[in-house]
């Protein structure tokens, strides 16, 4: 097995959901700290691995991948002893790679990004528009769930992983209602049960939450 070294920051959905997938495949990996807010992923050295300056960022004996999708399949591809957690049926597999692309295109290129980024810059008024794109989100990840434990089926995937840590950071700014969304609700209690849980997930989803508190911003009505 080559060096696997993991590039990124505990604060990061994508670089936690990468965390979660190499607790799981019990492969060992160092970690070297980029942090974005301290523009780590704009140094020169960093660009060389990764021209997207984005984190994760994943080497493997001297390789380098970026994305945390790409990453995760890469990983389960390589490592994992079976195909749970990325089934090698196509359907199977069709459904993980969906749920994948709904969380890169829907839950954090549209609901997240798109709102931590105008906090940061200090825009306090977020439209309301943005409360309401996570909601969908919400909406739409409680149909997934509907007759089934995990996003993509009745087993723990991948996919779970990747929405994981980016619904739990979701909800520095709205909250799941445990009512409305019981399955949601379910399914969060479901992954904080994982043995690896807190410290691949939960500690970096306590510290971004920590970081946005401080923040006085509000939805617009």
């Amino acid at each position: 097995m080559g060096k696997l070294v993991l590039y990124g920051f505990d604060d990061s959905p994508p670089f936690r959901a990468v965390k979660l997938t190499l607790a799981a495949l019990g492969v060992p990996y160092e970690i070297v700290e980029v942090n974005t807010r301290n523009k780590d992923h704009y140094k020169p050295e960093y660009l060389k691995r990764n021209p997207q300056h984005t984190v994760p960022a994943l080497e493997d004996d001297g390789h380098f991948i970026w994305d945390s999708h790409a990453i995760i399949t890469y990983l389960v591809s390589k490592y994992g002893k079976t195909d749970s957690l990325y089934p090698k049926d196509l359907l199977q597999r069709a459904v993980v790679d969906q749920r994948l692309h709904f969380e890169s295109g829907v839950v954090f290129a549209s609901g997240l990004r798109s709102l931590v980024r105008p906090v940061v810059a200090e825009n306090l008024v977020i439209p309301r528009e943005r409360y309401d794109a996570i909601v969908e989100v919400y909406d739409f990840l409680e149909t997934f769930l509907s007759g089934q434990d995990y996003v993509a089926g009745n087993q723990l995937t991948i996919a779970d992983f990747s929405l994981i840590s980016s619904i739990t950071t979701l909800e520095v700014f709205v909250k799941v209602n445990p009512v409305k969304y019981s399955k949601i609700t379910a399914w969060i209690k479901r992954l904080e049960a994982l043995p690896y849980y807190q410290e691949a997930n939960g500690v970096g989803a306590r510290k971004f939450a920590e970081f946005f508190k401080k923040i006085n911003y509000t939805f617009a009505s």
